[in-house]
């Protein structure tokens, strides 16, 4: 399906190349309201492939030369699910082993994975976290402040 800014669709660019046979391609392409260059291009396509060369492509690449492994993929998987650790202590472990990944793109596979939030891994809000009292040492150890700014007080006081 051609998209919504482009000047032809298949069957137009096969009218151009047709036009181009008996006509110079800097005049079809003035004409149609499109660069010599994209014409040009439009007309060796069809010279090499036929009317599929016509035919609107992908602009995805061909490779990706510096994708992660299916397996190191499948390791960010497990630590989530099995110790329900955070991107960056995923990204510690694999980096202890010896894959040199960063926490953004563990961050990142753990988002497409479907489980970069906590409630993604546990339904019913199961955590790994322990809850410790925390105990004064003596009276008046810790003290609770509200601190709020009334006035116009510069950063860093006045």
């Amino acid at each position: 399906m051609t998209h919504a800014n482009a000047p032809l669709t298949p069957a137009g660019r096969y009218r151009l190349v047709e036009r181009c046979q008996h006509r110079p391609v800097a005049h079809v392409a003035a004409e149609a309201g499109v660069a010599r260059q994209t014409v040009t291009k439009w007309v060796h396509r069809y010279q090499a492939l036929g009317e599929a060369g016509l035919i609107d492509r992908s602009s995805a690449p061909h490779t990706s030369p510096t994708q992660i492994p299916e397996a190191v993929v499948a390791r960010i998987e497990v630590l989530r699910r099995e110790h329900k650790w955070t991107a960056r202590q995923i990204h510690l472990e694999l980096v202890r082993d010896g894959v040199r990944i960063s926490p953004v793109t563990v961050a990142r596979w753990l988002r497409r994975l479907g489980i970069s939030r906590r409630r993604d891994i546990d339904p019913t809000g199961a955590t790994n976290r322990t809850s410790n009292r925390i105990t004064a040492r003596y009276p008046g150890h810790m003290v609770h402040l509200d601190v709020k700014k009334v006035g116009r007080i510069p950063d860093g006081g006045g």
